[in-house]
């Protein structure tokens, strides 16, 4: 009980000066940009509403469907310990096929291309 209590109030300790800290440091080193509502360099009197390159969203878009395609083959290396081995491994790779032919797909009309 003693060792939770004092478990408890280190941790406690800690974050009280974690966050003391937090506060304080960024408060030493004020200067002009720094102070201003966009730290980031840009006119914050100019327009908000620039045009953005739909080619942006189409690469993040491809990024995305690939990075989903990894976390749903992660677990088959697991899959040799189950009774039903064909039939996990017919459904893989029928969506490997499916996201291959996405991709040629994609490829063929262009979409991966930087430049217009």
């Amino acid at each position: 009980m003693i060792n939770l209590i004092l478990t408890l109030m280190i941790n406690t300790l800690l974050a009280t000066i974690i966050v003391l800290i937090a506060f304080w440091l960024p408060q030493l080193y004020l200067y002009l940009e720094k102070s201003s509502p966009y730290e980031c360099g840009f006119d914050p009197l100019g327009s908000a509403r620039l045009p953005f390159s739909m080619k942006f969203f189409l690469i993040a878009i491809t990024f995305l469907l690939f990075d989903l395609e990894i976390a749903l083959l992660l677990p088959l290396p697991w899959a040799t310990q189950l009774t039903s081995l064909n039939s996990t491994l017919t459904l893989a790779f029928c969506l490997i096929l499916l996201l291959t032919i996405g991709l040629a797909y994609e490829w063929t009309q262009k979409g991966l291309e930087w430049t217009e």
